[in-house]
């Protein structure tokens, strides 16, 4: 396979072996940026658990500090009053005729807050929504009484750290186009909030690895035990 100039370059400058500050991860992603656009920068965290089990199966939520870069999509599934709140609060798509559209396959969208009242139906989309990762879940704030303050938190940069399968929790931290302290002091929230959740079932290295990457770049692995 032909090594292209940017790989060769990505080679010579990345050392696999060594675990870089969050500084230095970031400054070596920015000097090895060959696209125009501007890119996700992305988290990959490995962790010492077993999601099979439900102490182990961590969900939770933190608000960035400089929020993603993204503008997220939120549809709020509600009737009456609430469906107003929804609209005051900034959500894109709001009200209960939404669930049809979800039916029939819809899910432009990135976020989705329900009322409790709701749940009932959505829960009928468990099988289409949960592989989506858009079921709405009290433990993430998305199933709520408090609409309004829901969809300001996720439009401001509210994300949801979740451990898949195999032990590894994604999060997008920011965008190439950000300062780097501002990039850095997010890498550092999402670090603490994973910290803090630790469960007092896991036995041995809780925190394994963290991998910070581009859309388009490598993966530079982080010393986190400087943070």
């Amino acid at each position: 396979m032909k090594i292209t100039k940017n790989r060769k370059k990505i080679n010579s400058e990345v050392d696999q072996t060594k675990n870089y500050s969050i500084i230095d991860a970031i400054k070596m992603l920015n000097s090895l940026k060959f696209t125009k656009f501007d890119e996700s920068i992305d988290l990959a965290i490995n962790l010492g658990v077993d999601p099979r089990h439900a102490d182990q199966n961590i969900r939770l939520t933190t608000s960035l500090p400089h929020g993603t870069g993204k503008e997220v999509k939120v549809l709020v599934i509600t009737q009456g009053p609430k469906e107003q709140e929804a609209k005051d609060a900034g959500a894109d798509y709001v009200g209960k005729e939404f669930l049809d559209k979800l039916k029939s396959g819809w899910d432009d969208v990135d976020k989705i807050v329900a009322t409790p009242d709701m749940m009932p139906e959505l829960g009928k989309l468990g099988k289409v929504l949960g592989p989506k990762g858009l079921m709405p879940n009290p433990k993430s704030g998305t199933v709520t009484t408090d609409i309004s303050s829901s969809v300001k938190e996720i439009k401001a940069g509210k994300i949801e750290l979740r451990v898949e399968k195999n032990g590894i929790v994604h999060a997008q931290c920011g965008k190439s186009s950000f300062e780097e302290s501002a990039l850095e002091e997010n890498v550092k929230t999402i670090y603490e909030t994973i910290m803090k959740a630790k469960p007092a079932s896991v036995k041995g290295t809780y925190f394994k690895k963290m991998t910070i990457s581009s859309s388009m770049g490598p993966g530079i692995k982080i010393d986190h035990g400087n943070i």
